[in-house]
């Protein structure tokens, strides 16, 4: 029950106490996110926030070389320099236009999201955030994956972690877990300590090699002839290599990291203090560019020392140099004092890559599937979700032996589809701001439509190659399905009204005067003044009702795919009684019951229609509609439970099956008579 509110009051209802609990309900209902509201972000200029997008970016380096030998053997290099043609034609454009239209950091789930409306677009976006979460898990586990392989492989630290590869990745998974669940706090400044060095170190190591080669020019003929050995002449090879790329697209993860720091990107332009829009999105621009400058650097360099100067038997699977080709270089060529100290960066960047990933997903979960309902209330919380993830974690690093290269297709798989559906929401947004005030948009359009379908070759290759990808994808969007259908089935009795405002300051007025015991609520389904006097004289003709009645006709909206929706109320008098239009909702029952709360009246007139339960259930689940009166019964008891309120109550009357026809008469005569 509400208090009367000024006429520029937006009204909402009290929520429900929080429960104290136990010690544990306390510790995992206490948010402990790292995360503040973007519009409360410190922010840092760009190439300080790069170094947190490199910590996901810049540690494939790990892995990658390792992976693109098994991949393409000889043809790594040239097969590299396609995936970096990729990286700066394809990848970096894409996001700089995703940059562009989502500046807050949503990333490319938001910029598909806005191009689709109902469950269309719902149901796209479960399913990106699928592969978003194949992506960000497959992340957490092949990192911890590699950097076990990294500490196992050691001569020094494998005293301490002994030979157990698969016990290692869950120590260290378990950590993870263990940091965010005592509350893990943003870390740009660990993020730069931890890049920095650990490409310096890769730089060491690359150059070290490239004068290796140089003093043995022998390597390099070698290398030649195993080229051109698997094609004699240079187109061959680049249709071998641009065949081959798909199998190296795990080079191409970080960019949805780039984006979503956006918030922590400083906006300012040179010179200035006041941030902008446009100051931020350039600023990103930068920061995109210039991390994939660096990576390809590094790819190339890395891909091509390690063709040169590992040999076959070296990066087969299981072999030293498998999942670790620039350590395994390191220790070879700088010694083990060296390599130890390359080994410990490795670690700690492939460790911070997990902790990004995690932070991605507390962050991208609760930011869709809330505002859908279709999540339970804890997922608000990050200590339980980091649970539900730590447990994923484990599951997948079973599944997949705590494998790298195992790994490697369903890591690629969830990068693939991501940038696909970048690609082509960019291509979508571009032609529809072309054909309203941007004519030169087209052509845009027409690059990231060729754009789009390369990723779309891209990510169907990497599937049939290797379906494990889109398996764990699969069983991600699967449960994500499952877990929201049922989320929504059990929120489906909550008021799902986020607040209520007037349609103008007489409405306000009108109701000040209504609220608190002074009126019986009587919810119609035809909004008419004929209606309304006739229901007017059999209700008193058959009940016993006191004192005025007031109307409620509630308008839904098109799309009732939304969970929560604002109310919009216009009040006025009629004759003795009163009408209170509603416009804006999304659920019928829900709005009537939120309406009642407000009012406080005497008591609610709910009719029954008597119809198929199973029918009215679907159409309640899906369309807001259903047996109107049963169902506000229901989400007033469980409101008036929730915050425990046993007094002044309003008496309810269900009205049964002679009210629904004398509502479908009265719907069947012209209005006025």
């Amino acid at each position: 029950m509400s208090t009367p509110a000024p006429p520029d009051t937006v009204l909402r209802l009290p929520t429900a106490p929080r429960a104290r609990g136990g010690w544990l309900t306390r510790f995992f209902s206490r948010d402990g996110s790292p995360h503040v509201s973007p519009h409360h972000e410190k922010t840092y200029p760009w190439y300080i926030v790069l170094w947190l997008t490199g910590v996901d970016y810049f540690s494939t380096l790990g892995y990658q070389p390792g992976i693109a030998l098994l991949a393409a053997g000889a043809l790594a290099v040239p097969a590299t320099a396609v995936l970096v043609v990729v990286t700066l034609l394809g990848a970096v454009p894409i996001y700089a236009a995703v940059a562009q239209r989502s500046y807050a950091g949503q990333g490319s789930i938001a910029l598909m999201e806005n191009l689709f409306s109902g469950w269309t677009g719902k149901i796209l976006v479960l399913v990106l955030l699928g592969f978003a979460a194949t992506d960000f898990v497959i992340t957490m586990t092949l990192s911890a994956a590699d950097a076990a392989k990294h500490a196992v492989a050691n001569q020094y630290l494998h005293a301490f972690v002994g030979d157990s590869h698969m016990r290692v990745t869950l120590i260290l998974l378990l950590l993870l877990a263990i940091v965010f669940l005592a509350g893990f706090r943003e870390a740009i400044r660990v993020a730069s300590f931890i890049a920095v060095p650990y490409l310096f170190l890769n730089l060491i190591v690359l150059l070290w090699c490239g004068g290796k080669i140089l003093l043995h020019f022998d390597l390099l003929h070698i290398w030649r002839r195993a080229i051109f050995a698997i094609k004699p002449d240079w187109t061959g090879i680049f249709i071998a290599s641009a065949l081959i790329f798909p199998k190296l697209a795990l080079g191409l993860s970080g960019f949805e990291t780039g984006v979503s720091v956006m918030p922590l990107v400083n906006g300012a332009d040179p010179g200035k203090t006041e941030e902008t829009i446009p100051g931020r999105v350039r600023a990103t621009r930068k920061l995109l560019l210039s991390a994939a400058v660096i990576m390809s650097v590094m790819l190339l360099l890395s891909s091509f020392a390690a063709s040169v100067l590992i040999p076959a038997s070296a990066y087969r699977v299981g072999g030293p140099a498998d999942g670790r080709a620039i350590a395994y270089l390191a220790h070879l060529y700088l010694g083990n004092a060296f390599g130890t100290v390359y080994d410990i960066s490795t670690i700690l960047i492939l460790w911070f890559a997990g902790a990004s990933a995690m932070a991605g997903l507390l962050n991208l979960i609760p930011r869709y599937l809330p505002r859908y309902g279709m999540a339970p209330e804890w997922v608000a919380y990050q200590r339980p979700l980091v649970l539900v993830l730590l447990i994923l974690d484990v599951f997948v690093t079973l599944a997949f032996r705590a494998s790298v290269t195992a790994q490697g297709g369903a890591y690629a798989t969830g990068v693939l589809v991501l940038m696909l559906s970048a690609a082509v929401a960019v291509t979508v947004s571009l032609w529809q701001e072309a054909s309203l005030h941007r004519p030169q948009n087209y052509l845009l359009s027409f690059y990231f439509l060729l754009v789009s379908v390369m990723f779309l070759y891209t990510t169907i290759t990497n599937i049939i190659e290797r379906p494990d990808g889109a398996i764990v994808a699969s069983i991600f969007i699967f449960l994500l399905l499952t877990a929201s259908a049922l989320s929504r089935i059990i929120r489906s009795t909550e008021m799902r009204v986020s607040e209520v405002t007037f349609a103008d300051a007489a409405s306000a007025e009108v109701w000040q005067s209504i609220q608190g015991k002074k009126v019986n609520l009587i919810p119609v389904r035809v909004d008419s003044p004929a209606h309304r006097k006739l229901t007017s004289a059999k209700v008193r003709e058959h009940y016993q009702v006191n004192g005025p009645l007031a109307y409620l006709f509630v308008t839904l909206m098109d799309n009732r795919s939304d969970f929560l929706s604002p109310l919009s109320l216009r009040v006025f008098r009629e004759g003795e009684d009163f009408v209170i239009n509603v416009t804006g909702a999304v659920a019928l029952a829900n709005s009537i019951a939120y309406i009642s709360e407000l009012l406080d009246p005497i008591s609610i007139v709910l009719g029954l229609t008597h119809r198929p339960l199973m029918r009215q259930s679907l159409e309640y689940l899906f369309f807001g509609e259903g047996e109107t009166g049963l169902l506000v019964y229901s989400i007033l008891v469980r409101y008036w439970e929730t915050i425990q309120r046993n007094s002044g109550l309003p008496l309810i009357l269900l009205v049964s099956e002679s009210t629904h026809r004398l509502e479908m008469e009265a719907a069947q005569k012209p209005a006025g008579r």
